[in-house]
């Protein structure tokens, strides 16, 4: 059980190497038979206990040999240089699962390797109206988001995933990644594929928005 409390609210993605589509969330198994790519949060209001996250942005990269729920992943924290040494440490403790919340709890069991965290300068722009975002670690990594193109008139293909019982998120918008690589010890490469936009807030107890 968690002994601190906090709450992170703010700007979320999550760009995969599946198509646009997270299997993940239909319970079917990526497209590419594992899982790699990246995730990243900035925090518009928020605290850990007595410091304040506010303001702070944080990336993960992940990869999984299979489907997320199989386990045997390995993950590679991200946290900005801005940040406080005390704000680096709250970060490192929500995503290991010891500071509460489901999602991170169940995340961590799935994880049997955390690679050292890398520290840098976190370009993180998001547009949830707009369906875009754009995150760059210089010398880690890099990504941007679009929205799906409709292939009929050429305007944005609207398509929204809602899960009510979601951890992660509650509502998510598709994109499409239209750059999602990375140089850091997970490297891959994956432009043309998935994307998930959303607001979210996480609280100790779990996901509240």
């Amino acid at each position: 059980m968690a002994t601190i409390k906090w709450r992170l609210k703010g700007k979320y993605l999550k760009n995969c190497n599946c198509d646009p589509g997270c299997p993940c969330e239909f319970w079917a198994r990526p497209t590419h038979g594992g899982c790699e790519g990246m995730l990243g949060m900035q925090v518009e209001e928020g605290y850990y206990g007595k410091t304040s996250m506010k303001g702070i942005k944080f990336a993960v990269q992940y990869r999984w040999p299979g489907p997320l729920h199989e386990g045997n992943g390995t993950v590679l924290p991200i946290l900005d240089e801005r940040s406080s040494p005390a704000q680096r440490e709250a970060v490192l403790q929500i995503l290991s699962g010891k500071a509460g919340n489901a999602w991170f709890e169940v995340v961590a069991s799935l994880v049997t390797k955390v690679l050292e965290p890398k520290i840098g300068r976190i370009e993180f722009k998001h547009d949830l109206k707009r369906r875009k975002a754009r995150v760059v670690v210089p010398g880690l990594l890099e990504t941007s988001s679009e929205p799906i193109k409709d292939l009929v008139t050429g305007g944005a293909h609207v398509v929204d995933v809602l899960l009510p019982k979601g951890m992660e998120y509650k509502k998510g918008v598709v994109c499409q990644a239209t750059v999602n690589r990375s140089t850091s010890p997970i490297a891959y490469d994956w432009p043309a594929s998935h994307s998930s936009l959303a607001h979210v807030e996480h609280t100790h107890a779990g996901l509240s928005r």
